[in-house]
């Protein structure tokens, strides 16, 4: 072997050891988002050292993900692509030079009707960029609407000056929303019920939600005494708006039908009766709810209390209805 074939094969296997064997493109692939691919090829163009990236960078040896706030923060690609090194992962005009196109749609499965982002519809044309609602911070997830009404998520631009508002247009986000007619058990009378058809012919949604009751069912409890005193559905129902919390029971509670009621003493001897259906042959519900006595029975009562005008002595005074200081057997009997 001559020495000229010598000389090739010595440059020849140099260039062996001194120029790295190109990798396969890495596919990174998202959800909502557009895949990212990363070109080796391309980056051993600019820098034919695999050691810039293995290991300091990357461990190969391990399986690691990066969130765009850690990048930003100069891990993973951000360590070069600050802004100095390369073009910066943290400016909006950057974005797809990675992500080659616009994210897809996200959906948010939601009961009443699913909310549909489009990504397309708020970015192109739009002077919005991605940093204008994805910045460096943690995202954050679970957001309900009366968190965005004060202005998180979508309530900061939809807050009724950059955008529609969140507090009373539903139907634009929840598409196909559907309301549904509300029960709420109230042992031991029948379930009261709330029909959002009825309602919704007359109010809009903003008007209830979210001043007056989140949009979970049972988020706030509120008993009859309070909404008599403007709580709840007795902001409405006060008798002037609407028919009042304190009477018309029937209306809400469809089949109301009280239960006629045993008292027993701390040893469980019964010591008197109440008939309900007596009662409500005469008076009303608000006569005696919740004046005189709260809508449960648990309240203590006594002889004396009651013979100086109180609970069952509002009435039996013996000009109203017989009097709590005689007739005992009327009441207490076996």
């Amino acid at each position: 072997m001559n020495g000229r074939i010598r000389t090739l094969i010595a440059v020849a296997a140099m260039m062996l050891l001194t120029v790295p064997a190109l990798a396969k493109d890495i596919r990174f692939t998202f959800k909502n988002a557009p895949a990212v691919v990363f070109s080796h090829d391309i980056h051993l163009a600019q820098n034919r050292d695999c050691k810039t990236c293995h290991s300091r960078i990357f461990d190969i040896s391990k399986r690691q993900t990066f969130t765009m706030a850690e990048m930003e923060h100069g891990k993973s690609c951000g360590a070069c692509h600050n802004g100095r090194k390369a073009f910066s992962v943290a400016t909006d005009k950057d974005c797809l030079r990675c992500h080659g196109a616009v994210p897809s749609a996200t959906v948010f499965r939601v009961k009443v009707g699913n909310a549909t982002f489009s990504h397309d519809s708020h970015v192109n044309g739009k002077g919005i960029g991605c940093k204008s609602c994805h910045n460096a911070g943690p995202q954050r997830s679970g957001v309900t609407m009366a968190q965005m009404e004060k202005g998180k998520s979508c309530g900061a631009c939809h807050n009724g000056k950059r955008a529609f508002t969140v507090a009373a247009n539903c139907g634009s986000c929840h598409r196909g929303l559907a309301t549904k007619t509300l029960k709420y058990t109230a042992k031991p009378v029948n379930d009261a019920v709330f029909s959002h058809d009825f309602h919704t012919q007359v109010y809009k949604c903003n008007d209830c939600h979210t001043k007056k009751f989140d949009y979970r069912q049972g988020s706030r409890k509120a008993t009859m005494a309070e909404m008599e005193k403007g709580k709840s559905c007795g902001v409405c129902h006060n008798g002037k708006t609407a028919f009042a919390a304190s009477g018309d029971c029937n209306k809400c509670h469809v089949g109301f039908k009280p239960a006629n009621l045993t008292f027993k003493d701390s040893h469980g001897t019964v010591v008197g009766y109440f008939n309900h259906d007596f009662h409500t042959a005469a008076f009303q519900c608000k006569d005696c709810h919740t004046k005189l006595f709260p809508y449960a029975t648990n309240k203590k009562m006594n002889m004396a209390e009651m013979a100086q005008g109180k609970y069952c002595g509002a009435c039996h005074d013996g000009k109203t209805a017989f009097s709590t200081k005689g007739d005992c057997v009327r009441c207490h009997k076996k």
